[in-house]
């Protein structure tokens, strides 16, 4: 996986609403960002600084001047805050490279930033261009005077991959070579790998994701064989943990592929640093606490979450017996800095203290048992694995439509599905019906602690 430098699809729309004005003359920003996790350096955009077109002393279609008090402001902020800068400008003209110009100046700026840089020296700082349509090409800088090329990702309504060497093309198209190989290129996380996330598992591989992180601490039981793909009767007899029995299928038909098992549940630091590595996140958990996490984690590093779940209501037939009401199915596109699965009321301030409840009173949680699949009848096998199959394509689906675009209508009509089979109804939702998720760790990446809270601190 390469570096990247990732940006909401609201930061990516200020910033090309003032980089590409009418007059044709080059323009400047700068954004704020913070680290990603692990070992990659990624560039996690917090915020920008747009330069006002009067300051610069010259702007022309192929040439710029920044105001060096703009760029002394941007410093000292980041210095305060611990991040890091990515100076960005535009090229009206569309060329989609850095020209000998910018490696002049960027080799002169980046020498002054890094030299006069006040308390931690950060590890790089960027620069980037951005071209009419909005693709972008950057690069990040080392202090010894290393350059290494960005992909930049983008999560907002589509899911944008601007990569160095693909000329600022737009997408591929779906369900073809280019999407293959596009997708070899980039990493799934899947939370909960039991009934619809061994599922997702199964797409992610098979349509050739090149890394594909499997997050889940728990283990095959006889009970749940007849939906979790992969599993057999050893690996239950066995106890073997669903996130191993997941990557071997893996790797048995997918050599080519990297399947990492995290046998950990989504509350720990380490679930938490392996999923924020991803391109995107399928939260395929059946726990409001789960859920929330996952929430956290696509706000603090900008990664596009795709969550679903499924329910049978249960009525009382004329008998008296149960019967099933309704077969439904949820599938949720959630993108940083818009609404989010806790705005959208997916889980809720009562259902994560049910859940907390459980796990330290269970006395006094003995009146508020979740159910599972079937509300109203406990079933210990439940026969759901084409409903699980049904709203994991829709997952996959809806994923595939936003980095690979295919929809006749506009992505930000489809912020959530729902399905109904007994009724055969399909209602979508878009954006705007939901309300804006205040996060106070929005582009925070890499934070110590993690996302925030406490509990996840390295002493923790």
């Amino acid at each position: 996986m390469s570096r990247r430098l990732t940006l909401s699809g609201i930061l990516h729309a200020r910033l090309a609403t003032h980089l590409l004005p009418i007059d044709g003359g080059e323009a400047a920003a700068i954004l704020l960002c913070g680290s990603g996790a692990g070992p990659q350096g990624d560039l996690i955009a917090r915020d920008v600084l747009l330069v006002p077109y009067d300051e610069c002393r010259l702007r022309e279609p192929d040439m710029i001047v920044w105001p060096g008090a703009r760029l002394a402001i941007a410093q000292e902020r980041a210095e305060e805050e611990g991040l890091t800068l990515v100076l960005v400008h535009s090229h009206p003209g569309g060329l989609f490279a850095f020209s000998h110009a910018d490696d002049v100046s960027d080799a002169e700026v980046m020498r002054h930033l890094f030299a006069g840089w006040c308390g931690a020296t950060p590890a790089l700082i960027g620069s980037a261009i951005m071209v009419p349509g909005g693709a972008m090409r950057a690069r990040a800088h080392t202090a010894a005077g290393e350059r290494y090329n960005l992909v930049v990702r983008v999560a907002g309504d589509d899911i944008l991959h601007f990569e160095p060497g693909d000329g600022g093309r737009k997408p591929s198209m779906a369900f073809g070579d280019g999407m293959k190989a596009a997708l070899k290129r980039r990493c799934a996380c899947i939370i909960g790998v039991s009934g619809t996330g061994s599922i997702m598992a199964e797409q992610v591989a098979r349509l050739g994701f090149g890394r594909i992180i499997l997050i889940d601490f728990d283990r095959v039981e006889t009970k749940n064989l007849n939906r979790i793909l992969n599993a057999v009767v050893g690996d239950a007899d066995a106890a073997r943990l669903k996130v191993d029995v997941l990557a071997e299928a893996i790797a048995r038909y997918r050599p080519d592929a990297t399947a990492e098992a995290i046998p950990e549940t989504i509350l720990t630091r380490a679930a938490i640093e392996a999923a924020a590595e991803a391109d995107v996140i399928f939260s395929c958990v059946d726990s409001s606490e789960g859920r929330q996490i996952a929430d956290l984690i696509a706000q603090a590093f900008l990664i596009p979450l795709i969550d679903m779940g499924v329910t049978i209501p249960t009525r009382r037939d004329e008998d008296g017996d149960p019967a099933v009401a309704e077969v439904m199915g949820r599938v949720d596109y959630v993108q940083p800095g818009r609404s989010s699965l806790g705005s959208r009321r997916v889980y809720t301030p009562e259902s994560l203290r049910a859940e907390y409840l459980a796990r330290v009173a269970p006395n006094a949680h003995a009146d508020e048992v979740a159910e599972g699949y079937i509300k109203g009848v406990h079933e210990e096998a439940p026969a759901v694995i084409a409903l699980n199959m049904r709203a994991a394509s829709a997952a996959m689906l809806e994923y595939i439509a936003r980095a690979f675009p295919f929809r006749h209508e506009p992505n930000d009509r489809y912020a959530r599905t729902l399905f109904r089979l007994a009724e055969m109804e399909d209602e979508t939702f878009p954006e705007g019906s939901f309300d804006v998720a205040a996060s106070h760790v929005l582009g925070a990446g890499a934070v110590e602690p993690p996302l925030g809270l406490p509990a996840l601190g390295k002493a923790g």
